[in-house]
């Protein structure tokens, strides 16, 4: 919308229900926001690839949430009260300065900046709260679900923001209240939620955005691991697997988009399959994203060194993770629903679970080798599946 066109005060607005359920796709202030949270993810990346252990997967973790978890709120806020107004926009930027400031305190991890991070998470949380509390306003039909959520979350926000008072490891203590408090908060609200069901095209394609982005880090890491080393025949065959690696993730997640969990709640009354698709996704973009870290340590290793330990452990972690996500998404129908994928992706993390196990002394290129024959096998069983005669035989397909 241009400048000549834009209310100066525009009040929220609904953005779902029988009115508003035509095709809608993200808008160009959504799109820009997501850019700070492209810095924080390779920012969370870097500190996990200077410290491959179990020590540093603790902190990626603990600072992946938060960031994933401000990236949630924002977006479930605007699919459901977007409005194109200087006012939003405006408090659209705030948030952007808070992510900002998370990006920038993610540098030294849990340490002497953490009490900042804290901080910005916090303020952050407020500016959602006042968005909440100034759509309730406008909008009497939504005021239980965002008085509510007001609630939940201004009550979090308060401890993140005394935490950054307090010394370790109490403030880690606080940290874990604070992030369970907004974790439950949307699942309180399940009556509330059914009158207000998300906007049906407009979250997947959101979800799938950030998605994007912590793939995108997996091809950043293939760039950074290969621009440091010799253009010899062994970095290009580990670069090669590391893009396959990527892309297979990506073929055997966005290929596979064909159900939605709002479709789904509207017509059996449950919140429960929207919630599983929700809070699954945690677990597979933190996956994907400590597989480009898994990449990229690869590739910086010896090629003729039996790859360490921890760093075998990564990507096969990091993998297996990913595939057991998709195949609990499948298996529940959140995305396509067919037992047989959700079979595979689960075997297929076995596998790496084992070769994780039992691969000591393997060379790099092998267990980078296996971790991209997996998903290849994974894409390979869809596009079978996918043979218009295959899903003639089988209707779960």
């Amino acid at each position: 919308m241009s400048i000549n066109t834009m209310t100066i005060i525009q009040p929220p607005r609904l953005r779902i229900g029988e009115d508003s359920e035509e095709e809608r796709r993200a808008t160009w202030l959504e799109l820009f926001y997501d850019l700070v949270f492209v810095v924080a993810v390779s920012q969370i990346a870097h500190n996990l690839k200077e410290d491959v252990s179990l020590t540093g997967l603790l902190k990626f973790v603990v600072l992946f949430i938060p960031i994933w978890w401000s990236w949630i709120g924002t977006t479930f806020y605007a699919n459901r009260f977007d409005s194109d107004d200087v006012a939003h926009r405006l408090l659209v930027g705030l948030q952007m300065l808070t992510a900002a400031a998370m990006a920038v305190n993610i540098h030294h991890g849990l340490d002497e900046s953490s009490p900042g991070f804290a901080l910005a998470y916090a303020l952050g949380r407020v500016v959602l709260v006042i968005e909440y509390v100034r759509a309730g306003i406008h909008i009497p039909l939504a005021r239980p679900l965002t008085n509510r959520y007001a609630v939940g979350f201004a009550i979090a926000a308060l401890l993140w923001l005394i935490s950054a008072f307090i010394p370790a490891p109490w403030r880690f203590v606080l940290w874990g209240l604070g992030i369970t408090l907004d974790f439950a908060t949307p699942l309180t609200g399940r009556n509330h939620q059914l009158g207000l069901l998300p906007h049906a095209s407009h979250l997947p394609e959101r979800f799938g955005l950030f998605t994007m982005i912590v793939l995108g880090e997996a091809i950043i890491a293939v760039v950074n691991g290969v621009a440091q080393q010799k253009w010899e025949l062994y970095s290009v065959i580990t670069a090669i697997l590391g893009l396959s690696l990527a892309f297979g993730l990506w073929w055997i997640y966005f290929d596979n988009l064909g159900g939605t969990p709002i479709q789904t709640a509207k017509k059996e009354g449950k919140t429960i399959v929207l919630n599983l698709w929700l809070y699954t996704h945690l677990p597979l973009v933190i996956g994907i994203a400590a597989t480009g870290v898994g990449v990229e340590t690869i590739l910086l290793n010896q090629p003729g060194v039996a790859l360490p330990d921890l760093a075998r452990y990564l990507i096969c972690g990091a993998v297996a993770l990913c595939l057991l996500s998709v195949g609990i998404l499948h298996r529940v129908g959140v995305i396509r629903y067919c037992k047989i994928r959700a079979q595979f992706r689960v075997f297929g993390a076995l596998t790496l679970v084992l070769v994780a196990i039992v691969g000591k002394g393997l060379p790099p290129i092998s267990i980078m080798a296996i971790a991209a024959l997996v998903t290849a096998v994974q894409v390979v069983q869809d596009l079978y599946q996918s043979r218009p005669t295959t899903r003639l035989l089988d209707p779960e397909i």
